[in-house]
């Protein structure tokens, strides 16, 4: 990921590194020191290099390059994110400064001509339609018209207002976490039969950006279905206890650790951003712990979807230090995985509340999970 990019005798100097210890330097996107992948992934670094000019001469004599020695000198700390770094040209120091997470969030990394291009798959291919049409407002409406006509066909018509309601919630739940992050976007767009969009023009580069944007979704569900269950403990109206039930039941299947659902997302963000075994066996004890809660009461298709969720994100672990994400620190690692257990455990709590009222329609949730 890039760490570094400042200007350097009127080109940029970009400096990449990685949680595997590896450090590349770039002059002008030309490789220009760095250091391979090894255990001292943080502290001190030293990273020189030469450039060559050319003087102006009279004419006929033959010009004598120069070299400028250039040197960086960096002391980077991971978790939490710091770097100190000084720039010297030929002994004399030309620029000085210190980073930290926040200077992350808000770069916008440099792509070079080297760089693969990644295949878009479906869901790529959507979003890339819907960002080229979303400067339209009526999009919105059209899609918003079309979903609520093909829940109603599929189901009934106060269904699919009650399915459109949830979706609303979870997809401004997502919006305002972009916003939280300064980012630029134009709201969400509901798909027929495919649920809502978020979109944004602009890239995370911290897996707090992505654990953060990817739960306040279900983190709004949660809200919205405990709001119901409360509201149909004082009313009486079955209609609260409905939407609470199905808003539990739709953001507790996002909150499965399988990409690219949110829980996936916020999964990744913490397992990848644990440095050792250690971390990785602490991710193992979580989602053997998930597993049996969802056993004891009898989810087995949660804690099926579960299990098969988190051996896929371990398999892919040792790929972690291949990305331009910023890791989570070691509070962020605790905080994120805290906040996806009190979710999913709100979540169930409401689908397990609504199913004891005794009414089918409200115990269906419950038995979709026990299958």
């Amino acid at each position: 990921m890039e760490i570094l990019n400042i200007d350097c005798l009127g080109k940029k100097l970009r400096l990449e590194a990685s949680l595997a210890g590896w450090q590349q330097l770039y002059w002008d996107n030309t490789p220009v020191a760095g250091c391979p992948a090894s255990e001292n992934y943080e502290g001190q670094f030293s990273h020189e290099f030469e450039l060559s000019t050319q003087p102006q001469v009279e004419q006929d004599a033959e010009p004598e390059p120069q070299t400028i020695k250039v040197k960086l000198d960096i002391d980077l700390k991971w978790q939490p994110f710091e770097l100190d770094y000084q720039l010297q040209v030929d002994g004399q120091t030309l620029t000085d400064g210190q980073r930290n997470t926040k200077d992350i969030e808000q770069q916008t990394p440099v792509e070079t001509s080297k760089q693969e291009a990644r295949k878009p798959g479906v869901l790529g291919l959507v979003s890339l339609g819907f960002k080229l049409l979303k400067s339209a407002k009526v999009i919105k409406v059209v899609l918003a018209g079309a979903s609520l006509a093909a829940y109603s066909w599929l189901f009934s018509f106060q269904f699919a207002l009650a399915l459109i309601a949830v979706l609303v919630v979870h997809e401004y739940g997502h919006v305002k976490a972009m916003k939280y992050f300064g980012m630029k976007t134009k709201g969400f767009y509901l798909i027929p039969f495919m649920g809502g969009l978020a979109l944004t023009d602009q890239k995370i580069n911290t897996r707090w950006q992505d654990v953060v944007i990817s739960i306040m979704g279900p983190t709004f569900g949660m809200i919205m279905a405990w709001v119901c269950l409360i509201a149909f403990w004082i009313t009486d109206n079955m209609l609260f206890a409905g939407l609470a039930s199905l808003s539990a039941l739709i953001n507790l299947f996002q909150m499965l650790p399988i990409l690219p659902l949110d829980g996936g997302h916020l999964i990744k963000s913490v397992s990848f951003s644990m440095n050792s075994a250690v971390g990785l066996i602490i991710c193992i004890a979580g989602a053997v712990f998930g597993v049996a809660i969802s056993y004891y009461f009898g989810m087995t298709l949660f804690g099926f979807l579960l299990a098969i969720g988190s051996i896929e994100i371990i398999l892919e672990w040792r790929s972690r230090h291949h990305t331009h994400l910023l890791p989570l620190d070691r509070y962020g690692q605790i905080f994120s995985f805290v906040w996806y257990a009190l979710t999913v455990a709100g979540l169930m709590a409401v689908i397990w509340l609504t199913a004891k009222s005794g009414d089918p329609l409200l115990s269906l949730p419950m038995k979709i999970l026990q299958s």
